[in-house]
């Protein structure tokens, strides 16, 4: 890509030159390199520490930054393509940045990129502060050559391997592996949904459909070293990414697609908004959001939140079971749950598109300060079609919690062992 230095308004190129760069460790051998090569992208310092950089722009139109810990995760994207369709999907590439130099110790930079597809061109300006949680403030100016039957806007790109309510991949030492565990929706009409992630054992695309959404992003909730054991690359300390809209996006829906995964190197999740207009040659489209790199959500939820999600085999222990069901457990914690007694009513409020659901139950759990929700799906058919689940914990009809939505793959009818 080419690479200007912006000065004054007036932009310079900065030349490639394989002088500038120490290709010792590489492998490489620097004297065969044309000096023509040219740059593969920039990555970017904070002056108070030379050592390490807090963001990377590089391959196609990738991008990644940390937050307060430091410590790489998971990647945006200037533009996803027919992303989870049929066929091969496009990446469209930033071929040109050009860096504005910031003011003397300043915590601010701008960036602008130009993008390039067969389908589409863009520019793009980005606003970056950095800070405990590094915001983007990004406008996007796009320009269709064609139709495109899927566009995704602010899509982020990460990976789940396994984790408590999915451990099809069973044979590694840590008990969880992902820089993301969910995907958070606070949709136009402000109701906060939490979809945990999954390693789908085929592709799935799901499609939550919204108007104006305020914010989406894929996202690290669990945060305890014990959950992990992993002290090389350290998941717990994996960013989360906020997605939000700073204007009215119109129509449209998160997209979420989960692919196959058979080890950690495989960024197997996408998630981006799918405006419900395919983009027109001649159009142009227009899109400002921030993205927020950190911890905590910035958008702070008022209802209590998915703590964690397990599941396994049905039935009550210790007495015999007639058929195959299969339980979720669902902790909560936040939001009100301090202010209410023991003896407060709260119930769970459980949909499934298929099937049954039985032995539900609520109840407080001590150890994390919060509350827990069971319940069992009972299958009625020998479809192999996932099945769809929705739960919050309501209290007088009213909601205490964010709603959680799951999609449950049931196994072969061979193996429903009871």
């Amino acid at each position: 890509m080419r690479i200007y230095s912006v000065e004054n308004a007036q932009a310079q190129e900065l030349s490639f030159d394989p002088a500038l760069f120490d290709y010792s460790r590489s492998g490489v051998d620097a004297h065969k390199l044309a000096e023509t090569l040219g740059f593969a992208g920039f990555r970017l310092l904070f002056h108070g520490d030379w050592k390490r950089d807090i963001a990377a722009f590089q391959g196609a139109s990738y991008f990644r930054a940390v937050d307060g810990e430091l410590q790489y995760g998971m990647s945006q994207r200037g533009l996803a393509v027919d992303c989870g369709l049929p066929r091969p999907e496009e990446f469209p590439d930033f071929i040109a940045y050009y860096l504005e130099r910031p003011a003397k110790d300043s915590s601010q930079l701008t960036v602008y990129g130009l993008l390039d597809s067969p389908s589409l061109t863009g520019a793009y300006r980005f606003v970056i502060d950095v800070d405990d949680t590094l915001v983007m403030d990004i406008d996007a100016a796009l320009y269709p050559r064609k139709s495109i039957e899927r566009l995704g806007i602010a899509p982020g790109t990460s990976m789940f391997l396994c984790g408590p309510n999915d451990r099809r991949v069973d044979s590694d030492w840590r008990p969880a592996i992902h820089d993301s565990d969910g995907l958070q929706l606070r949709t136009g009409a402000g109701e906060w949904l939490w979809r945990p992630l999954v390693n789908s054992p085929a592709l799935r695309v799901n499609s939550y459909a919204d108007e104006a959404p305020r914010g989406f992003g894929l996202m690290q909730r669990d945060r305890n070293f014990d959950h992990y054991q992993d002290d090389g690359v350290f998941y717990d300390r994996r960013p989360s990414v906020w997605v939000e809209p700073k204007g009215n996006w119109g129509r449209g829906s998160v997209m979420l697609v989960e692919i196959p995964a058979v080890d950690e190197t495989f960024d197997n999740i996408v998630a981006f908004w799918n405006p419900s207009d395919k983009p027109q040659r001649g159009q142009e489209l227009l899109f400002g959001y921030r993205l927020y790199w950190c911890r905590y959500n910035p958008a702070n939820c008022p209802l209590a939140q998915v703590y964690a999600t397990r599941d396994g085999v049905g039935g009550i222990v210790g007495q015999k079971h007639g058929y195959f069901s299969w339980r979720f457990v669902v902790d909560f914690v936040g939001g009100n749950f301090s202010l209410l007694g023991e003896e407060a009513h709260i119930e769970p409020v459980i949909s499934a598109s298929r099937g049954s659901i039985e032995i539900t139950s609520a109840r407080p759990q001590h150890a994390i300060n919060g509350w827990r929700a069971m319940f069992d799906l009972k299958l009625t058919d020998d479809s192999l079609e996932p099945v769809n689940l929705r739960l919050f914990l309501a209290l007088d009809g009213q909601p205490l919690t964010e709603t959680w939505i799951y999609q449950y793959t049931p196994p072969p009818v061979e193996q429903r062992r009871v």
